[in-house]
């Protein structure tokens, strides 16, 4: 009876003592976690604190589905020699997809600093720091004329807003956009559907610069 004792005691203290490594073990790897968010959080604070307080963001962050961000991709004939400059670029993913499938150099702009930190841990967990750097900056104060591939997700009046700094792109840039155009002031020179998993078929437009304006934008 003693020895059963004993073997259900010294049970009970191993299933103890795991249970204390379990947690330890856990708790370490959340402060780990926190740590690197709060890193990025830290850095991105750090530079963007004065613009952080000049306005809200335009519109709520939505994900751009991934088969989209394939087509949109796919539509701008992307290469390696590109440079992608994604406006509004939310969690980052068509700059790291891009960067991926690619080969090639991205820069994913927006104003909202928790989109921000949310598109800098995407490009540390794809390990494409190299080809991608992600900025705090309002797009409409931006000079666009480096990039060679626009990529929009915005609504058509943002991106009629932002015509002014498209007209300024090198001859030839293609600037790609999912789900909304420009309000007919400007001509697309393709657009196709994209089926998607959640339900409804995207649409995406091309634009090829010099920008081809309606004379309903004159």
């Amino acid at each position: 009876m003693t020895t059963n004792i004993d073997i259900r005691s010294n049970r009970s203290q191993i299933f103890v003592f795991i249970m204390h490594v379990f947690v330890l073990t856990l708790c370490l790897a959340m402060v780990f976690i926190g740590f690197g968010h709060q890193v990025i959080r830290s850095e991105v604070d750090s530079a963007n604190q004065e613009l952080r307080e000049i306005r809200s963001p335009d519109i709520l962050f939505v994900p751009t589905p991934q088969e989209v961000v394939d087509k949109m991709l796919e539509l701008a004939e992307v290469t390696k020699d590109d440079l992608i400059y994604d406006l509004g670029c939310g969690d980052g993913r068509i700059v790291v997809t891009a960067a991926k499938k690619y080969g090639c150099r991205g820069v994913g702009y927006d104003i909202d600093p928790e989109r921000v930190i949310e598109s800098m841990e995407n490009v540390k967990e794809n390990n494409v720091q190299k080809l991608v750097r992600i900025e705090q900056k309002d797009i409409f104060t931006l000079d666009l004329r480096d990039a060679s591939v626009i990529s929009l997700y915005l609504l058509s009046s943002l991106n009629v807003k932002l015509i002014p700094q498209l007209e300024k792109l090198k001859p030839g840039t293609l600037i790609v956009s999912h789900d909304f155009d420009m309000q007919g002031i400007v001509t697309t020179d393709k657009t196709i559907k994209v089926p998607s998993d959640d339900n409804p078929t995207h649409t995406v437009y091309l634009w090829i610069t010099p920008l081809k304006k309606n004379d309903m934008g004159n």
